[in-house]
């Protein structure tokens, strides 16, 4: 049976179908762009440093426009913000496949980059919104299981179409499924109003609560440890395992699958323990780094250690689910802060693996950064217990929470 939405117009299922839509082309812009480097290099005649700005400008859009959409669409009506960002996704992919020169398109994706987050967190609150209460967490892993599959099927689709045709030509397909999200987006999506007006003092409050901090803290730090080794996957296959350059996109593929199993698990068990589940998420994760490191020597031990890596990229919408929790206003605010969390994740995971290796460290010793970076994220998580216990000990409302399940 098809549960219908709060308006019995559509059912549940087809908007976070929609909505998951978004996630999946997000998901192709910003990966995308990394297998396609040495085609853009070739295209403008720079160096691989150089085209890699383009990966660093929608990092930056990203963390500029995340607060900053947010904020401002707040109080819209969230069919309409979403109509708003899948628009700018639109005509920012277009933009980006039509550049003239290097410059041009590193400009066009900091626009693409901007309403990646501001998305992110609206389909988010929009899924939460729809959810029963017990069913909140796996409504958002439904959501963000676009960008999951778009790991495993998009990135290696488009990365052929450029391989055999253009790199402009990925772009211009995703462009072409941002405009198919638009028309989906203002025939599908309920045009529901918002169950509560959010204040911007709302939103800054955020700010001030020491847990927010802690556990986006598990994200800055923990993740770190999955970008570390998702950066060098293929320069350890082929140094450290010396195998076959096919087995990369084996590799890939493998963390795409994880990602996307770990996803529809772990938000599962966020359902009943949103806590504990991301504590046993982030020790497994250690172990699994530090197992890296020793079987990177045969291909198919390294894709399964790959695989569980993968796997612990679920916990992404376990901590949003948690923070909604701990933090009763501004979670516009959250879910942007949320996604500048994963991208200055995604720039502190290579970079302390670059370090690594520039003193001497083998490729398949990123492992030991990895797992450093889970287990920081781990003490990030424990000071978050601390935190929760202290405020259900304190004689405020906060009893009310004590008795939910985290």
């Amino acid at each position: 049976m098809h549960h219908l939405d709060s308006q019995g117009r559509q059912p549940i299922g087809v908007i976070l179908l929609v909505l998951a839509l978004g996630t999946f082309i997000l998901g192709l812009t910003e990966f995308s762009m990394m297998p396609m480097l040495p085609l853009i290099s070739e295209t403008f005649a720079v160096t691989p440093g150089q085209s890699g700005y383009a990966i660093s400008a929608y990092a930056i859009g990203v963390v500029i426009g995340a607060p900053v959409f947010m904020l401002v669409c707040a109080n819209m009506i969230k069919r309409n913000a979403l109509a708003i960002f899948v628009a700018i996704m639109f005509v920012a992919n277009g933009l980006s496949a039509m550049a003239q020169t290097l410059e041009q398109l590193v400009l066009f994706r900091l626009l693409s980059g901007l309403p990646h987050g501001a998305y992110f967190g609206t389909a988010l609150l929009l899924a939460a919104q729809l959810a029963p209460a017990h069913r909140r967490a796996s409504f958002m892993a439904k959501v963000f299981m676009g960008l999951t599959i778009a790991t495993i099927v998009g990135v290696p689709l488009v990365t052929l179409i450029g391989q055999s045709l253009s790199w402009r030509y990925c772009l211009a397909l995703v462009a072409l499924l941002a405009l198919i999200a638009f028309v989906l987006v203002l025939w599908l999506v309920p045009n529901q109003a918002n169950k509560e007006h959010t204040h911007l003092g709302d939103q800054l409050e955020v700010l001030k609560n020491p847990l927010v901090w802690s556990i986006l803290g598990i994200i800055i730090i923990g993740f770190g440890g999955v970008f570390c080794i998702y950066t060098y996957i293929a320069d350890t296959i082929l140094q450290v395992t010396q195998s076959a350059a096919v087995t990369i996109s084996i590799a890939m593929v493998m963390f795409g699958i994880g990602c996307t199993l770990g996803n529809y698990v772990l938000g599962k068990a966020a359902d009943h323990s949103a806590l504990i589940t991301t504590g046993a998420a982030l020790l497994g994760a250690t172990l699994f780094a530090l197992l890296y490191v020793n079987v990177a020597t045969n291909i198919y031990l390294l894709c399964g250690v790959i695989f569980f890596i993968g796997f612990s990229v679920g916990l992404g919408t376990v901590i949003q689910s948690l923070l909604m929790q701990v933090s009763p206003q501004g979670h516009a605010m959250i879910g942007a802060l949320v996604q500048c969390a994963f991208n200055t994740a995604n720039a502190i995971g290579p970079w302390a693996g670059g370090m690594a290796l520039t003193y001497g460290l083998q490729m398949n010793e990123t492992g030991y950064v990895s797992a450093s970076l889970f287990a920081g994220g781990l003490v990030m998580w424990a000071l978050s217990v601390v935190l929760l216990r202290r405020k259900a000990a304190a004689p405020v409302d906060y009893q009310q929470y004590a008795t939910r399940r985290l």
